[in-house]
Order: structure tokens, then C-alpha cells, then sequence
């Protein structure tokens, strides 16, 4: 009897050993894969990036135990297009959406959204869902309302919390966010964030109307963890495209009682948009340290859950720093002498921080000067998980993530068409970049040529010296603009 007892128990030992083994391989072929998304976060505005006045404890210690890309840009400088083309794998010169197609209002009886993706797209989310991952969007979406075609539940997402329109977005107290079509009341009173103050006359009472009792990021933390909790056991892909930095500058007090004193500011009254603020340097910077505790929250969980070292983290921006609502680029040297901002197509505007960890896999500490694209995020996902791509203009940087450089396959060029601000063109073809402004006002204007190796600034024109360069340019192009279905985007 005994004899049985011990086979039978033997049996389901090596049945345990054998699912378990097959349970750790298949965890070892899927990571998961957390993609953080910050807004207007400017080039040099975390501490990986040269930040001298802004802690981000948590990004630098990511950058120390991954890898840093020096020369990543993002799909075109402004808010729904860009995360268009970081979802779909297009430039924008393809991309459905290239510009803030704003519907509705800011009050919540008026809220629409932005233009919505259109049916049957395919987005990352949908192509880690064909890989048996499970999917979250938890934050910012900017592509489209519940009961539309741009939901995130019909663009491959299982489950969504955060705003969906950008202009509810404008208020980090708003009255409510969206949780899977369903309203979810925070318990804030609607804030007319764009009401400006008297400066002759503004008392403290005043800048509080300002404040809220919920602060969305807060909530969207908490809904991501518990994303994950909920998906230990299974591959997951979570797409956490935070509304932090954007203006309005709003945080919680006891976030921006850390910088009060350390800067000589003065109270913003409104009178650029969005909130007024007594602090507004101290709570802009509050803004980015929050949004860098809310890294070390996900990054802790993860170690919590041994789920560390199967786990790429991702972060970047969608575009450069914003130019309005009391934020000062120069003083927080916000873009690293870069040229412009949010929506110039110049580096200041485009080119993003990139920080990737994957414990065991990316080189600890490493920095790749590589030029890519967030747009190039759908091939490298579609490589790690072993599927084809026939139509995308990304290029895989999973070889680099993971020491294979040799493997690498690189851009001839990066192609930016951004039809706002008098419509704007911009390539980049190695050192070289061609950057043509106001082409709706003249369909002749002349291309800038800078070489980013010896002047990253952008402050010398070379054109009159490379005609060979400004034609390749025309040439690039006409091969990849494609006419839009919105008549406004179609400037060339």
C-alpha cells in the first residue's frame, strides 16, 4: 500500500516539475512588456538626460540597470498623432491621424474626443493579443470615446482606465475617469482650468480653486498595479501613457512643498492658459518627480511579484516640452540646447528621452546612439513575440535592446510630415536633417539643412552648400507622402 502511495506520489511530482517547467519556458518566451508614456516631457527633463533641478531617482536608477537611446524621436511633436503613430507603426506621412482633430468641449456634457482610430486597425495592443498576452491601457488615449470606433476595447485592449479625450485631460482634478465605457465619479468638482486670475488681486483662496480632492495620476497607478496583480500568471502588455508634465500645473501640495524655496518664481495668474499656480516652477518639477515615483511603484511591484527580470520596461515622451501654461523651457534647460518645442518639428520638438530595462537581457548602464522612431515600437514587438509585419515603416530595435548590434537594421531615414503650426516637414538621413516650415503658406519654401553631428542646435544652414541633399529630400518625399482622408492635414 505504502509502495503505491509513493509511485502515485512520485507521479505527481514529475506532472508538478513538468508544468512548471513548462509554465517558467513559457514565461521565459513572453516577457511582459510596460510601456510608460509621458506628455510634453521635454528631451532633457529627467536626471539620464543632464536634469539638474528636477529629482527622478527612479529613471536614473532604470537608466543605470538598462539602456538609454540617445537619438529616438518620436512619430511628429503633438499629443493624439503622436500616440497614433506609436500605436500603428506609421510615420506621418501614412498615419490615419497627423493631427489634434478636437471634437466637443471641455465640460463634461460636451466631452467627444479626439478623431478615433478607425475600425480593424492594427495597433500593438492587438498584436500582443494575438501573442496571448493579455492587454491594458491605463491613462491618456487621445484616439477615440467609449462607443466609438476608437474605444480601446475595439483596438485590441481587454481592459482601459484613464481619459480619453485630451481636453478632460487639461485638468489633473477631473470629475471623472473611464473604466471599460463606464463613467467612474473621482469625487473632484469641474474645473474651469482655463479661467485666468487677476493679478492685481489674487488671493490664496483663488489659486485653490485650482486643487482637487483625487489627483488622476494617483488613480491610474493604482489601476495599473492592479493590472498586474491580476495578471502574474500570465504574459501582459501594459501601455501607461501618463498626462504628467502636461499643463495644467497641478499637483498634490505635499508633492510641491519639496521644491518650494529652491527656485526664484513668480505666481502664474493664467495668462498663457491653463491653471493659474503660486509655484509654478516647483510644481512643474513636482509634476516630473511625481510621474518618476510613479516608475518606482511599478518597478517595485514588479520585483515583489518575482516578476522583475521577465518584465520590459519601456519610457519615453510623446513630444517636447509645451511653450504655454506657466511652464519655462529655459530655465529647467528643458531640451538640452536643443531647437524648438512642442509642435516645431526641430530636435527640441521631436527627439524624446528612450530608456528600456529588461534585467538579464539589456547591458546594464549601456547607451546606444541608434537613430529610431517610437513608430518602429509595432516591429519590435512583432519580433519579440514572433510574427510577421507586412505593413509598417518601424524597423525592429529588439537587437540592440539586447546586445545583437550586428543584427541591427537601420533607417535610411526618418520621414516627419506635421500639417499644424503653417505645416511642417522634417528627415533625417544619418547626421543630416532637412527641416521645411510654413509649406501651407508657401508650397515653395526652402529646405534648412543642419548636420546634427556638429551642430545639434540646428543654427547653421548648410542647404546652399548640398543641392544633392535637398533633392534626395524631394525625392523622400514624394515616395512617402500619402494623401490623408482630412483635407486640413493634406499641405503638400
Amino acid at each position: 500500500m505504502e509502495n503505491k502511495l509513493f509511485s502515485k506520489l512520485l507521479i505527481i511530482a514529475a506532472v508538478f516539475l513538468q508544468c512548471s517547467a513548462a509554465y517558467s519556458q513559457q514565461n521565459t518566451q513572453k516577457p511582459n512588456v510596460i510601456y510608460i508614456y509621458a506628455d510634453d516631457l521635454g528631451y532633457a527633463e529627467t536626471g539620464p538626460y543632464g536634469q539638474k533641478k528636477i529629482k527622478t531617482p527612479n529613471l536614473d536608477k532604470m537608466a543605470r540597470q538598462g539602456m538609454k537611446f540617445t537619438d529616438h524621436y518620436s512619430g511628429t511633436p503633438v499629443c493624439a498623432p503622436a500616440r497614433a503613430m506609436l500605436m500603428t507603426g506609421k510615420h506621418g506621412g501614412h498615419s490615419y491621424i497627423r493631427g489634434n482633430f478636437e471634437l466637443g468641449g471641455f465640460p463634461d456634457s460636451t466631452e467627444r474626443g479626439q478623431m478615433p482610430l478607425k475600425a480593424g486597425t492594427l495597433t500593438v495592443a492587438r498584436l500582443m493579443q494575438r501573442a496571448g498576452y493579455k492587454t491594458a491601457l491605463v491613462g491618456k488615449w487621445g484616439l477615440g470615446m467609449n462607443a466609438t470606433e476608437g474605444s480601446p476595447l475595439k483596438q485590441g485592449f481587454d481592459y482601459y482606465y484613464g481619459l480619453l479625450d485630451q481636453k478632460q485631460a487639461h485638468s489633473f482634478y477631473p470629475t471623472h475617469l473611464w473604466e471599460n465605457e463606464k463613467w467612474d465619479t473621482l469625487g473632484n468638482t469641474f474645473i474651469n482650468v482655463h479661467k485666468q486670475l487677476d493679478s492685481a488681486k489674487a488671493t490664496d483662496k483663488d489659486f485653490d480653486y485650482y486643487k482637487g480632492k483625487v489627483y488622476a495620476p494617483e488613480k491610474m497607478t493604482e489601476k495599473a498595479l492592479a493590472f498586474i496583480d491580476s495578471n502574474k500568471e500570465n504574459p501582459f502588455f501594459l501601455y501607461l501613457p501618463y498626462p504628467l508634465p502636461h499643463v495644467s500645473l497641478q499637483a498634490p501640495d505635499q508633492d510641491v512643498k519639496e521644491y518650494i524655496g529652491k527656485f526664484k518664481e513668480r505666481p502664474y495668474y493664467g495668462q498663457q492658459g491653463y491653471a493659474a499656480n503660486k509655484y509654478p516652477y516647483s510644481t512643474y518639477a513636482a509634476m516630473i518627480t511625481f510621474l518618476d515615483k510613479q516608475v518606482g511603484l511599478i518597478m517595485k511591484r514588479l520585483k515583489d511579484l518575482g516578476l522583475d527580470e521577465n518584465t520590459i520596461i519601456m519610457f519615453s515622451s510623446d513630444n517636447g516640452t509645451t511653450f504655454n501654461g506657466g511652464v519655462n523651457a529655459k530655465f529647467f534647460n528643458s531640451v538640452d540646447g536643443l531647437k524648438g518645442l512642442k509642435m516645431d518639428v526641430y530636435e527640441g520638438g521631436i527627439r524624446e528621452p528612450f530608456l528600456a530595462r529588461w534585467p538579464g537581457k539589456i547591458k546594464p548602464g549601456s547607451t546606444t546612439n541608434l537613430v529610431s522612431a517610437q513608430y518602429d515600437l509595432l516591429a519590435t514587438m512583432a519580433e519579440l513575440t514572433g510574427q510577421k509585419l507586412e505593413d509598417t515603416d518601424g524597423l525592429s530595435f529588439l537587437p540592440t535592446l539586447t546586445g545583437k548590434d550586428d543584427q541591427q537594421k537601420k533607417h535610411e531615414y526618418l520621414y516627419f510630415e506635421y500639417p499644424e503650426k503653417g505645416g511642417q516637414l522634417a528627415i533625417r538621413m544619418g547626421d543630416w536633417k532637412g527641416v521645411r516650415v510654413n509649406v501651407k503658406k508657401d508650397p515653395q519654401s526652402p529646405w534648412q539643412l543642419f548636420n546634427l553631428k556638429t551642430d545639434r542646435s540646428e543654427s547653421r544652414d548648410q542647404a546652399a552648400n548640398h543641392p544633392e541633399l535637398i533633392q534626395q529630400f524631394n525625392e523622400i518625399v514624394k515616395k512617402e507622402h500619402r494623401d490623408s482622408h482630412v483635407k486640413a492635414w493634406n499641405f503638400l
